[in-house]
């Protein structure tokens, strides 16, 4: 009888070890806001600052924070790059898994040179992109981005409004975070650093 109850009793003892084995890892806390299965942001086709074709299958492998903005702009989009180029540092050797991408919302007036020579001087590894106006509006519409021509004081000229904050993809391409502007580099550190993980 001993015998049968040891025999009964060894195979739930070893599903219950196994059970245990199979638990799913503790999803990650994020310190920006998580978008975790949205079904927006999915994807992208624009140029890079060296004329490459570029969607977002290209970086897969890596965690791409994406940012839309404007070379001309006053505020925003240089703190927001700063702001990157010191998470870069933070992240250390890790930096080279991620990769920062400034979309331009302002094709008419930045252009490919322009951009090359702008995104870079943050940190080498940036790259900028860029579409037609109708490329645009499409990434715009598909990121879920507001942008619009505010006219300026002199004849003709303008600037842009749009949305200061940026999408955070995981190594497999998905859509993970959106980090408001103006938060500082930490809360980006640790949660690109989950991702990494």
């Amino acid at each position: 009888m001993k015998k049968l109850l040891a025999l009964c009793i060894l195979p739930a003892m070893l599903a219950v070890t196994l059970a245990a084995c199979d638990k799913p890892a503790t999803p990650p806390s994020f310190q920006n806001t998580d978008l975790t299965g949205l079904d927006y942001a999915r994807d992208f086709a624009l140029t890079d600052h060296n004329g490459k074709p570029r969607t977002l299958a290209d970086f897969k492998g890596k965690v791409v924070v994406m940012f839309f903005g404007f070379t001309q702009c006053p505020d925003v989009c240089p703190t927001t790059m700063a702001e990157m180029a010191a998470v870069m540092k933070e992240l250390g050797p890790d930096a080279d898994k991620v990769q920062v991408l400034f979309v331009t919302i302002d094709p008419a007036r930045d252009t490919r040179e322009l951009l090359a020579q702008y995104v870079p001087a943050f940190d080498a590894r940036f790259l900028g992109l860029y579409g037609d106006a109708d490329a645009t509006a499409k990434v715009a519409k598909e990121f879920k981005v507001f942008y619009a021509k505010v006219p300026g004081k002199a004849d003709g000229s303008y600037s842009m409004d749009h949305t200061a904050a940026s999408y955070v993809f995981d190594r497999n391409g998905k859509i993970r975070l959106f980090v408001r502007h103006g938060k500082g580099p930490a809360p980006i550190v640790h949660d690109i650093k989950q991702l990494l993980n």
